[in-house]
């Protein structure tokens, strides 16, 4: 029997905690062997779903199943992944956490690779520890991750070696443990924050005494704090074993490759069988009428509506899969009503949805949830119930199952014609919900026809029969509400608001009408009257009479697909000392709509296309950026002309601006990060209102007039360079251009440069900055800031790259690795390319607030090491490697093309450091490291950030590193 990840789904997420909702498969009782022999090997081998062809399965003889695709999108790379269909479900009372603190395991030492080396050797290789190597835990699945940046068979081999070395030969020593125990616990208590502390009463409220609900991946205090290697052997040889393992490699090598390199590697592990199957329950569907109030002051007001029923079998059928389109388009329609009352003027809520979901085997659900403004939550349960009772008693009109229809074929049509060049991620994720879920994997060819049969004859009718069939009573639910008050009138408030909403008048819905769209003719055609070629990179430059420059760059890495990029002059260098907020709005001006449309009617009137229109502020520029398909590239560019000649400006946009900002400042500085953001760029920019914080009054000032002042002497006249990257026409691309924004009026062709505006200074108020919190009283941030240089110098840029990647490896071995006192540490560089003479290098741990010392104690010392001593070469070339690993691959998706192609043609002299970093990269010595640390990193030119707790009485005595060094690391005590 199998626990699919679809449960714990829609329905109760609001109120789970985000976490890997995975679950175990293909467990059995010895008593049950010969039911479990018959079942089959696979789920699609008893489903009526063809299962895609382009996947190989297979199984060892020892019972170890494999699922292989060869696939070159990116050329050259591959994905290994490795799933242990146990997780935190199957541990006992004692070990909550251990599935966890195993994963952890897997990194510290086996029989064939020393602890500490594992790392070490994939970092030599280029792959970058956390990016490319990696692992997660959830409640039904451990699942090992590493992504190889080439198809080399060694590395290929390098990598099942490791999955084999994690699958059966971890060695589990008992100072290993001890060491990883700081690491697993400081994970623990960086991850605790009040959200989590309200999921986790979210997960009680619902199901209370329900197994999952006490097997939290993250596990307790208790079981962690005194975890035995013994402890974890067991539970290692129980779970990881041949039966329970499922192994997927999905990129550009032949299946046989594949085959005969996992067939080496694994043959040889023992059989043995999955573990018992772990229970998840009970849940008790009879609950009726239960309250739940929760308070966090930093939390922000939400209401959740949830009904309990018996949980219903769905495999994976074409039956099943036509019951779930008529329901998946019935749901879509309630959701698009919905998201028209967050868009109205003096929207009634935030947000809100209705949802459906399953709770592992043991319930289904029904919830509606809703966030508000504080103290708002009762109109917005009257808005929110009346619309999900007046769309479960009314149905849809033909119209709203048209559009969610032409949405859904578009989806599946774009799939089909992008089909042959579809990343790897997609086909292992495919590959994952098959094991995990038992959906199978079906060609978009098949998944389009389908879709088409069923759709071409259905009416609102069949849509709302089978939505009403899978809906349970919400007469009687439970309610839950979390915020930073309680609301006033307390239980009895929120039952009675539900009971007023249910009884709130209702009608049928009528069809609205669809309007054209209003922007297809801004003039004459544009005139090219510059058309050139860069062949370095088989770019084509084009600019029209009115100044717009276009760079193309044809390319079929993704078929179908077309990336776009407006960059139109202005950006946050518009902003000034006294109006530091200028264009802050400007990512908020799609709320607005355009002038002749709404954004609720834009969504009606787009619908079946794939265009959307969004703005966002750089330092200099403005930019409209996306992708397409080359049949919508025109009504795209048409979307972005629009948006620039006539943005709608209209009040529902700002009210959903405003909307959060009280639950953005309300929340200020109940975590380390939001305390640390709250001061931040004041203290290190001297209080420079452009990089500083502003306060809250001054957010509630800002509206469309005032930014429209500010930007529209920008729309109408300033530059505008567009890119255009992917499967395209060059011809097709230039008239497109030319027909919008090459028709537009003349305008400048050149970027402002606004030298007075480009000034950036970091303080030279420089030693310790200590800023508190309001959150959990163990947790507290290290981090240490200097002031660089700009990007102007390459060779220094990507020296000052190189030694942050080395300083973090170095970091996160001393501070991980030897001392067990931190989970995730940074370093990182930035160098302005916008602000001459402004860049900065960080160091940054997240620690408890008992350890700050011995991470300041570390900074410290690997400073001097690294300015003063001989840097490890090993260490260079572990930082080194996955940087030419990430200049190799670059160019092998549209995101990368974009990168070089959307400033060609305004800042040309950029494209030439493309081909030199490589070069220069590997030219950097462990001298120009140990020289970049001599000139920027001397520990009394930095900013120090202490975020500590708001309690007092923490001391902070001097450490002596190489005892620590000696010791077990100290158990960190949280409450």
């Amino acid at each position: 029997m199998k626990f699919p990840t679809r449960a714990l789904a829609a329905g109760l997420l609001l109120a789970l905690p985000n976490i890997a909702l995975t679950s175990a498969l293909s467990a059995q009782d010895s008593a049950a062997s010969a039911e479990a022999a018959e079942e089959p090997t696979w789920y699609f081998e008893q489903s009526d779903i063809p299962v895609d062809p382009g996947y190989t399965f297979g199984v060892l003889d020892n019972g170890m199943r494999y699922i292989l695709r060869e696939n070159a999108t990116p050329e050259g790379t591959a994905m290994v992944r490795m799933r242990i269909d146990s997780g935190s479900l199957a541990e006992n009372e004692a070990e909550r956490g251990l599935s966890h603190y195993l994963e952890h395991m897997a990194f510290n030492g086996s029989k064939g690779i020393p602890e500490g080396e594992m790392i070490a050797l994939l970092e030599r290789e280029g792959l970058a520890f956390g990016a490319d190597t990696n692992a997660s835990t959830g409640y039904g699945a451990i699942t090992y991750m590493l992504n190889l940046p080439r198809n080399d068979e060694d590395l290929l081999g390098t990598a099942l070696m490791l999955m084999r070395e994690t699958a059966s030969e971890l060695t589990i020593a008992e100072d290993a443990v001890e060491r990883e125990r700081g690491v697993v616990l400081s994970e623990r208590r960086d991850r605790r924050n009040y959200a989590q502390k309200a999921r986790e009463d979210g997960l009680e409220f619902v199901a209370p005494g329900a197994r999952f609900v006490d097997r939290l991946p993250i596990g307790t205090l208790e079981a962690l704090e005194n975890a035995t290697a013994a402890q974890l052997r067991s539970l290692y040889e129980r779970t990881y074993t041949p039966s329970n393992t499922v192994l997927v490699i999905v990129g550009d090598f032949p299946v046989e490759v594949m085959e005969a390199a996992i067939r080496e590697r694994f043959s040889s592990w023992a059989p043995a069988p999955a573990p018992v199957e772990p229970e998840t329950g009970p849940v008790d569907i009879t609950r009726r009428g239960e309250t739940d109030i929760y308070i966090d002051p930093a939390l922000s007001e939400s209401v959740t509506i949830t009904a309990l029923g018996p949980w219903i079998d769905r495999p994976d059928t074409l039956a099943a899969r036509r019951d779930n389109l008529l329901r998946s388009i019935g749901m879509n329609i309630i959701a698009r009503r919905i998201s028209r009352l967050t868009r109205q003027e003096d929207a009634p809520f935030s947000r809100a949805r209705f949802s459906m979901g399953e709770v592992f085997e043991d319930a289904r659900t029904n919830s509606i949830t809703i966030s508000t403004e504080n103290g708002e939550w009762r109109e917005g349960m009257l808005a929110a119930v009346r619309e999900v009772n007046q769309a479960l008693t009314y149905g849809f009109t033909q119209a709203e199952v048209d559009e969610q229809v032409a949405n859904g074929r578009t989806a599946l049509e774009n799939r089909v014609a992008g089909a042959g060049t579809r990343a790897n991620g997609f086909f292992i994720g495919s590959a994952l919900r098959l094991v995990a879920d038992d959906v199978v994997p079906t060609t978009p060819e098949d998944a389009l026809a389908r879709f088409n049969e069923t759709v071409q004859d259905i009416t609102p009718e069949d849509v709302f029969a089978v939505l009403k069939a899978d809906v349970l009573p919400i007469d009687d639910p439970l309610i839950r509400f979390q915020g930073r008050t309680a609301p006033e009138g307390g239980e009895a408030a929120l039952r009675a608001a539900f009971e007023e909403a249910m009884a709130l008048p209702i009608e049928a819905p009528t069809d609205a009408g669809r309007a054209e769209f209003a922007y297809t003719n801004f003039g004459e055609p544009g005139t090219v009257v510059s058309d050139t070629r860069d062949d370095r990179f088989g770019f084509r430059y084009i600019t029209f009479a009115n100044g717009v420059r276009l760079t193309i760059k044809q390319t079929d890495i993704r078929e179908d697909r077309v990336s776009f990029r407006v960059l139109l002059d202005g950006g946050s260098l518009l902003n000034t000392r006294e109006d530091p907020l200028a264009t802050y709005l400007v990512t908020s001006l799609p709320l607005g709509g355009l002038g002749q449309h709404s954004r609720d009617e834009l969504q009606t009137i787009l619908a079946g296309r794939s265009v959307r229109l969004n703005v966002a502020a750089g330092s200099d520029t403005f930019s409209f950026a996306g992708g397409t398909t080359p049949r919508d590239l025109e009504l795209q560019l048409q979307l972005v002309a629009a948006g620039i000649t006539d943005p709608g400006y209209r009040p529902e946009g700002i009210d959903q601006f405003r909307r959060n900002i009280d639950n953005f400042f309300d929340a200020m500085g109940s975590t380390p990060a939001s305390a640390y953001g709250e001061v931040s760029g004041k203290i290190l920019s001297d209080g420079d209102p452009r990089f500083s914080l502003q306060s809250r009054e001054a957010f509630f000032a800002k509206d469309y007039d005032q930014l429209a002042n500010v930007i529209a002497d920008r729309f109408e006249n300033g530059a505008i360079e567009v890119a255009l990257v992917g499967d395209i026409s060059e011809d097709a691309a230039i008239a497109s251009v030319a027909s919008t924004l090459g028709a537009l009026p003349p305008r400048e062709i050149d970027f402002q440069p606004r030298e007075a505006a480009r000034t950036r200074t970091f303080t030279e108020d420089r030693g310790e900055k200590v800023v508190r919190h309001s959150g959990e009283e163990d947790q507290a941030w290290v981090r240490m800031i200097w002031p660089t240089r700009d990007d102007s110098d390459l060779a220094e840029t990507i020296e000052l790259q190189l030694l942050a990647r080395a300083m973090r490896i170095a970091l996160t071995d001393r501070l991980r690795e030897d001392l067990g006192q931190a989970y995730s540490t940074q370093a990182s560089s930035f160098a302005s390319s916008v602000y001459p003479g402004y860049g900065t290098f960080t160091l940054f741990a997240p620690v408890g607030a008992s350890e700050v010392e011995t991470v300041r104690g570390v900074f410290r010392e690997l400073l001097a090491e690294f300015r003063e001593g001989t840097i490890d070469p090993d260490l260079i070339d572990r930082a080194r490697q996955p940087m030419l690993e990430a200049y190799e691959n670059a160019l092998k998706n549209l995101g990368g093309w974009m990168n070089l192609a959307d400033r060609a043609q305004s800042q040309a002299d950029r494209l030439d450091r493309w081909f030199e970093g490589p070069e220069v990269l590997k030219a950097v010595t462990a001298e120009d490291l140990q020289a970049a640390a001599s000139r920027y990193l001397a520990p009394e030119d930095a900013v120090e950030f202490l975020v500590l707790p708001e309690m007092t009485g923490i001391t902070r005595p001097p450490v002596d590193l190489d005892t620590m060094r000696q010791a077990p690391p100290a158990r960190v005590i949280q409450r």
